[in-house]
């Protein structure tokens, strides 16, 4: 009985197609993708990921200045500098829960550094925000990823399902996330910010450019800078899209333009090209010596929010259990190599490497996609292994059982 059933959904569905609409789109050319700058900005908001921007050098020099300058004390009495921190977060949907949980209980245990430099994607790029402008922000944190439930980021129907399917751009209303975000990432939030980057901070947020399969890396405190009055709800849109998974959510259309001609590109979610980042991983060596010739330590903590290892579980046979077991074991397993190319790049650059992530012996399963009690359970994981921090960061990924050569020694 099944089999006719489908042919007539099929032809129920291709008869509804003609009522599904999707916005008006402008693609940039391809040979100008790399011109693109948002209208109204300046180019130097947002980068590559998967390469430095040609201002790199510029822009860390005069970071280094300004940071010698800030710390010109701490120099005479230590005859050093204080160590650059550097936080990426990465995704997970609502295991981000444990990451709130960790930053909250090491930031409660009177040792959670100051960081120079926070970034995020998915789940990450709505922690980033509040990590970045201090632990004051911490309780915010806490509510966001203890009392959101599955309805309070989306609504899906037999509509939105049949329209997603028929010509739409998702099979969710996202409606519930949008207000989230605007209720939350606030001007007085984006004050902040703006006050943290003039510090000489970043704050960085990534997406991806659905057509140019590319990851796209934000400079959010230059966006909160930028005196334009719409920073805010760019800032948004690019924490929308770093959160919208293709497919379940909408895509963000972002205006730019080339030669005075507009255009709209397509971002979403920045964990499609990768789970976890830091900068752009293709550096000049002039950037990686800059750090060395004023000999600055430098320290990354990684947070993965979600489980390393394989985990077992048995499957009902069914196209949509075994699509999302696919989905889940993916998703590991992208994160875990983004895990050992960070790994790569810190002892290249000669940074000092500490990962955490949810371990294996939490067992609590999750009712439904966003599940406050799973997420509380998890949260408070997280703050437990927070307050020792000292004790919960790893010195390389799971699986690597030797060192690597740093770039100096390979020369």
């Amino acid at each position: 009985m099944r089999l006719p059933v489908l042919i007539l959904s099929g032809a129920i569905l291709a008869g509804l197609g003609a009522c599904s609409s999707v916005p008006a789109h402008h693609p940039v050319p391809a040979s100008l993708s790399s011109q693109a700058v948002v209208t109204g900005y300046p180019a130097d908001i947002r980068f590559w990921a998967d390469e430095a921007p040609d201002f790199a050098d510029a822009i860390i020099n005069e970071r280094l200045e300004q940071y010698r300058a800030a710390h010109a004390d701490y120099y005479r009495a230590h005859n050093a500098y204080p160590p650059l921190n550097y936080l990426a977060i990465s995704g997970g949907a609502n295991d981000g829960a444990f990451g709130a949980g960790f930053l909250s209980g090491w930031a409660a245990s009177g040792t959670r550094p100051d960081f120079e430099m926070v970034t995020g994607v998915s789940t990450g790029a709505l922690t980033a925000p509040f990590v970045f402008i201090g632990p004051q922000y911490d309780e915010k944190l806490r509510r966001l990823y203890t009392n959101t439930s599955t309805n309070g980021i989306f609504e899906s129907s037999l509509f939105s399902v049949l329209q997603g399917f028929t010509g739409g751009l998702a099979v969710t209303d996202n409606s519930p996330l949008v207000k989230m975000i605007d209720d939350n990432i606030t001007p007085v939030v984006m004050a902040a910010i703006a006050a943290e980057h003039k510090k000489g901070k970043r704050l960085f947020i990534a997406t991806t450019n659905m057509e140019a399969q590319r990851g796209v890396i934000w400079d959010i405190g230059a966006i909160a800078n930028s005196g334009n009055p719409d920073a805010l709800m760019l800032i948004r849109k690019i924490i929308l899209a770093s959160v919208s998974v293709p497919g379940i959510f909408e895509p963000v259309f972002i205006d730019v333009q080339v030669g005075g001609k507009h255009y709209d590109e397509i971002h979403a979610d920045g964990g499609v090209v990768s789970q976890v980042f830091i900068y752009p991983l293709k550096l000049q060596r002039s950037v990686i010596d800059a750090f060395k010739r004023y000999q600055l330590d430098r320290r990354l903590y990684v947070l993965r929010n979600g489980k390393i290892v394989p985990q077992y579980q048995t499957q009902q046979l069914s196209v949509l259990g075994l699509t999302t077991r696919s989905f889940e074991t993916f998703t590991k397993y992208q994160g875990l190599g983004d895990l050992y190319r960070l790994y790569l790049a810190s002892q290249r650059d000669g940074v000092d490497f500490n990962l955490v992530y949810i371990p294996d012996s939490f067992e609590a399963e999750s009712k439904q996609l966003f599940d406050p009690a799973y997420m509380s359970q998890l949260y408070d994981t997280g703050y437990a292994m927070g307050l020792h921090a000292d004790l919960a960061w790893e010195k390389k990924p799971p699986g690597l059982d030797y060192e690597v050569e740093t770039a100096g020694q390979q020369q």
